[in-house]
């Protein structure tokens, strides 16, 4: 059964330069963002997830103004990212939105350099020390760090949640497909409106995957 006091929920990069007008990449997850409301469903789940007790964990993403941390000859989304200048540290395009701004008891983790948010960070570590057995993603982009993300937790043992309507991606083609082929392989998905309603209820959840067919 989900408890709320060991389910968490996972936000990954509501930073400006995705979420916001002017944000780097903005104009590339506009469509998605709009077409599935996704920004309004996750400030709704944050708040509700909040009331009912479930840990907040952020996990943004950051880079030093020359991308030092990277390799020096960068291709796929990572060249995006540096060719466009993206998520700079001390930056306006890496702050978290305001929307969603942390709150004192929430969990900021740090250290996010690639597309996995365990990959380089403490995410594991800190889910673990809090006993975390189930956690929930929500972010960007659906088919790049919310799957990396979301396959690495699920071979690490957790309950995983992926929520639909809470992610975005560059269109909706490529946010469709990862749903319906990918997900369900790695993770339960379902909408904001049934997380929230579950965790309301305390109703289990069947954790059940796509498999093999």
């Amino acid at each position: 059964m989900q408890q709320p006091a060991t389910t968490a929920l996972v936000l990954i990069e509501f930073q400006h330069d995705f979420t916001s007008e002017g944000g780097v990449f903005y104009n590339a997850v506009k469509g998605v963002m709009e077409q599935n409301n996704m920004l309004e469903n996750t400030i709704e789940t944050v708040k509700e997830a909040r009331k009912a007790g479930v840990k907040i964990v952020y996990v943004p993403i950051s880079f030093t103004p020359d991308y030092h941390e990277l390799t020096q000859k960068p291709y796929g989304i990572l060249k995006g990212v540096v060719d466009n200048g993206a998520f700079k540290k001390n930056t306006w395009g890496s702050e978290i939105i305001e929307s969603l701004t942390p709150e004192p008891q929430d969990i900021i983790i740090e250290g996010k350099r690639g597309l996995c948010g365990f990959a380089s960070t403490n995410l594991n570590f800190v889910l673990r020390s809090m006993g975390i057995q189930t956690i929930a993603l929500a972010g960007y982009l659906t088919n790049c760090c919310v799957e990396s993300t979301m396959r690495t937790a699920y071979e690490q043992g957790y309950n995983v949640i992926t929520l639909t309507d809470c992610c975005a991606t560059l269109s909706q083609e490529e946010h469709d497909n990862a749903i319906n082929k990918d997900f369900p392989m790695f993770s339960q998905p379902m909408s904001h409106v049934d997380f929230i309603e579950k965790l309301q209820t305390n109703e289990a959840i069947e954790l059940v995957g796509k498999g093999y067919e």
